[in-house]
This record gives C-alpha cells, structure tokens and sequence, in this order.
C-alpha cells in the first residue's frame, strides 16, 4: 500500500481546489481531503486534522492549506512522511494585514461575501490565460457553498496563525515547494525562505500561473506530485 495523501485546501476552497490531481492520482494513492472550515485557530485545525488522518501520511497543502500543513508537522513531525507546500507563507500575519481583515470580516458578516470575494480576492488569485473566468467562476462556487461563517473563522486562524520558521528548519523529508510564477499572494521571496529552511527541498515554478497553479496549469502540478511522491 502506497503512502496516502493528505491535501488540505485553501481559504474559502474545498476538495474541488484540488479537483485535477485527485482525478490523476487516486488510482495510484490513497488520497484524504482534510477540509481546514471547523476552527478559528490554526493550532485546534491542525490538531483535528491529526485526529483522522491515518498514522503516516504525506501531506500537501496550498495557501491556507499550505499555512495548516506547517502546523501539522510542528504537532506531530514523526507522522508526516512527505511535505508539499503550495503558494504559501512561513511567516506570521503582518499587522497590515490582520488589520485588513476586519473590514472584509463586516462586509462578510452583512452578506457581502460575494462582493468580497469578487472584489477583494479573487483579482489577486490567478494569472492572465484562457481558463481565467472558468477557474474564478469555481472559486465563487467554493466560497458560496462555504459560507460566510467559515469565511470568519479562516481569517481569525490567519490572523493569529505561528510562524512556521522553526518548524521547516527541523523538517527531513522529501519536501516539495512550489509556487505559481506570478502569485502576488505568496510571492517568490517566501517560497525561497522556505526552500532555504527545509534541507534538500525541491523548489518548482509552475509558469502561467498565479495563486491558485492547481486549477491554472494542473497537468504541471500533476506532474510535480508525481515526482515528489515517486509514482
């Protein structure tokens, strides 16, 4: 039995962030969606995903996803087999941005999750090409379908999240980062920091994409999943 897969999603995203490479590896890999929606810490998500998730695992995750999978292997490094992170970040909230939250937290408490989303988000989320209106469309889709509650508590979690800086100093095994090349989210900088943390990781840019490179070039991320999980 190969090593099962544990994915964790992003902000306001579910298993569908994730759609592509699920479809291309579940024949191969026993693949866990472990949704980051129940809790408003980074720390209580972490620890409800080690609840369910089998002994050993491999675990990738991407932004948010990426943020918890960081806390997962703090908890309980001896679990995590394997470690990918995706357009993501090390390092704590900036106060800028804990402060920006607020507004859009009210706007969502008043019903204006769609307007947030659609104007706050989403612009920042992906790179120019063909597939742009298909992969936003869907992002919508997932954080309807969300709510405006989960909405609140991924950005208490993000808002208090750790710094991870430590945690990716101690980490030994196979390790995959990577990133969209043009994610203005979680730009180059970070996933350089993180690639000089963890000893021996594989740092890969996915070119035509922006945050989200699982939707925007998932045959590339596809193809680095395999890699990283020698398949």
């Amino acid at each position: 039995m190969r090593l099962p897969l544990v994915l964790l999603p992003g902000m306001m995203c579910d298993a569908r962030l994730f759609g592509p490479q699920i479809a291309a590896l579940s024949g191969r890999v026993p693949i866990h969606l472990a949704p980051v929606t129940a809790h408003n810490s980074v720390e209580a998500l972490a620890a409800d995903i080690l609840e369910n998730a089998p002994p050993r695992f491999a675990l990738a995750g991407l932004s948010m996803g990426g943020i918890v999978a960081m806390e997962v292997v703090r908890q309980a490094p001896d679990r995590v087999r394997r470690l990918g992170l995706l357009d993501t970040n090390p390092r704590a909230e900036l106060d800028q941005v804990k402060q920006g939250r607020e507004p859009q937290i009210e706007k969502v408490r008043a019903g204006g999750l769609r307007e947030v989303m659609r104007d706050e988000l989403k612009p920042n989320y992906l790179a120019d090409g063909p597939n742009r209106q298909e992969v936003l469309d869907l992002c919508m889709e997932m954080a309807v379908d969300l709510g405006p509650d989960v909405f609140e508590r991924q950005s208490r979690a993000l808002q208090a999240r750790p710094d991870q800086q430590d945690t990716l100093k101690s980490v030994q095994v196979p390790t995959l980062i990577l990133m969209g090349e043009d994610d203005r989210l979680c730009p180059r900088d970070r996933h350089e920091l993180m690639h000089d943390l963890v000893d021996g990781s594989v740092f890969e840019i996915v070119q035509g994409a922006g945050h989200l490179p699982t939707l925007e070039q998932p045959g590339a991320v596809t193809r680095a999943f395999q890699r990283w999980l020698e398949l």
